[in-house]
């Protein structure tokens, strides 16, 4: 059974810590994130597909489905 995914995430920003609340997008992954606090360009970390799963309270839908799903 499939589950609905989260589609609201928290990112904290690994440089000045500023938190934003963003809607993620259901069918792709979001490589880049302007920093709303130090504007501050964000990129997925290494191994990590988006910015919401590198720095998001919640991973990117997709990886939500792989996850409940195995």
């Amino acid at each position: 059974m499939k589950t609905r995914p989260v589609l609201q995430s928290t990112l904290t920003c690994p440089y000045c810590g500023h938190q934003a609340t963003e809607t993620m997008p259901t069918d792709a992954c979001q490589f880049f994130y302007e920093c709303t606090g130090c504007g501050e360009l964000l990129r997925p970390e290494a191994g990590d597909c988006c910015v919401f799963c590198s720095y998001g309270s919640v991973p990117c839908p997709p990886m939500q489905q792989q996850r409940c799903c195995r």
